[in-house]
């Protein structure tokens, strides 16, 4: 089945209803939403000659116009390849031509420097004149026909070596964790407000699916992203307000309630993920703001699925072992089955640490045109997450580390590898190593330990810049520790375990 089709019925059964909206203000009814999303799928094959299993990239930053360009793509029986609006035009680029997009759907903020470093890349912006044309025009009148294994959504997410890979989710993929969401999370209603704070080329667009099924209102503020005072201002007014966040933005909307004397009326479920949530700061979040959250673990190759910490359990604090219960990540979801395992991929005792293994109809189909690295994490019908933890008698799974060096910071995945690369690119760096350390605010912040060349004077100005010309601003180090040389094993391996033990 198309996931598209969830548009299609809603518009059928409450054409009526106010679907997308830009801060209060009403942008489209659901029978609006479907009809764009028709005729801009007639418009991809009429003028562009897309077709069913064709990629198509959004790179936009989060605006009502994105989700009609998502369901525009799915409408087609095309796959949408999101792209992270804060990525560098060099980073896009690269997801451009490996996922092998026909065209790129953008706003002209992130689109014209795009488009000025790489003039060759067919595109077409939300904001030009033509767009407006296109989805007032004839419509496709129903979504095209797909199966369960086709592939709806290309996600590119990097791995330890530095080199993005496209993971496939296919339409099934999306129902099933659509559906987890109702069991697990939340259960939406036609008189929810989706907001839109995180990216949704993230977690918060695949969130989208379900709640358009549920035909909730779709919302962006009108900031385009996360503010605090925003956000408990629109929630006042919209009520119902349901949204995904990251940890670091959880502690700022916190801040915030508390600053202002308020509890976040109108928020009904604040859904945070992405990234380590110190247990002070959840504890500090439910005395603020009440029994309003929910947690979730998973990452792109099990979408928003391996895991749920109910609000009933975040806020319970009369169970003997709620705060054991409280620093974990909760319980598989249930489309979801883990089992935890070692080295030789054999289940360790419950308790004890192991590698998160997960299956289920939720996990990808695989890497795109990456048959080895497909191979390699879904071995013997498992999905090797990367991530270690261990499980208590009572299923609550507890993260305990990563085996990957991936940094987290403000709910982004920063893979070192990469800002490791763009800082080699000086050419006065003879070697360098980036680890993630401790951070209040963000949960970690990028470190670069930096070794300069025999006699050079590094300039803190200039790695800055070679960052910025290669890399998104987010991976950019926010400290710069110089070395004579950099710890290392006897096989010549850096030691990264001695490189955050360090007092900076």
């Amino acid at each position: 089945m198309n996931v598209a089709e969830w548009l299609y019925a809603r518009a059928l059964i409450a054409p009526d209803s106010p679907a997308l909206m830009t801060g209060e203000a009403v942008d489209a009814d659901y029978a609006a939403f479907a009809a764009r999303a028709g005729s801009l799928a007639a418009a991809l094959s009429g003028r562009y000659g897309i077709g069913s299993g064709d990629r198509v990239a959004i790179f936009m930053r989060n605006r009502s116009d994105y989700l009609e360009a998502l369901f525009g793509v799915l409408w087609l029986g095309a796959t949408v390849v999101p792209i992270n609006a804060k990525l560098a035009p060099k980073e896009a680029q690269f997801i451009v031509a490996d996922s092998q997009a026909r065209l790129v759907l953008v706003s002209d903020d992130v689109g014209a420097p795009l488009a000025a470093a790489y003039p060759s890349i067919p595109m077409l912006s939300a904001d030009d004149p033509a767009w407006a044309a296109m989805r007032a025009g004839a419509s496709m009148p129903r979504p095209a026909p797909r199966e369960g294994g086709d592939v709806a959504w290309l996600f590119y997410t990097s791995g330890t070596t530095g080199r993005p890979k496209g993971v496939m989710l296919t339409h099934a993929n999306i129902v099933a964790a659509s559906l987890c969401y109702t069991a697990d999370v939340d259960t939406p209603g036609p008189g929810d407000a989706a907001l839109y704070a995180a990216p949704i080329s993230h977690g918060a667009g695949l969130y989208s699916f379900i709640n358009v099924r549920a035909g909730a209102r779709h919302v962006v503020p009108e900031s385009g992203g996360f503010d605090a005072d925003e956000i408990l201002d629109l929630a006042r007014s919209l009520r119902d307000v349901t949204f995904f966040a990251a940890p670091t933005m959880v502690r700022r909307l916190v801040e915030c309630a508390r600053r202002r004397g308020e509890d976040g009326d109108g928020i009904r479920t604040v859904i945070y993920g992405g990234g380590p949530m110190y247990l002070a700061d959840i504890e500090e979040a439910v005395r603020v703001m009440g029994p309003r959250f929910v947690q979730i673990y998973g990452q792109g190759e099990s979408p928003m699925t391996i895991t749920a910490l109910s609000r009933a359990l975040i806020a319970d604090r009369g169970h003997p072992r709620w705060r054991e219960r409280l620093a974990s990540v909760g319980t598989a979801q249930g489309c979801v089955e883990i089992r935890l395992v070692g080295p030789d991929d054999a289940p360790v005792a419950t308790g004890e640490v192991g590698e998160i293994a997960v299956r289920g109809p939720q996990v990808m189909a695989g890497y795109w045109r990456n048959p080895e690295a497909s191979a390699e994490t879904l071995r013997g019908g498992w999905l090797h997450t990367g991530d270690l933890g261990r499980l208590d008698a009572d299923g609550f799974l507890t993260l305990t580390d990563r085996s990957k060096d991936v940094i987290i910071s403000g709910g982004s995945n920063i893979y070192p590898r990469e800002v490791e690369e763009a800082l080699l690119l000086h050419g006065e760096v003879r070697e360098v190593s980036v680890v993630g350390m401790p951070d209040p605010e963000w949960g970690e912040e990028v470190v670069a330990f930096v070794v300069p060349k025999t006699g050079a004077a590094i300039d803190t100005a200039a790695l800055d810049r070679v960052c910025l010309d290669n890399i998104a601003r987010f991976k950019r180090p926010k400290r710069y520790v110089f070395m004579g040389e950099l710890p290392k094993n006897n096989y010549g391996k850096v030691l990264k375990t001695e490189l955050r033990k360090l007092e900076l």
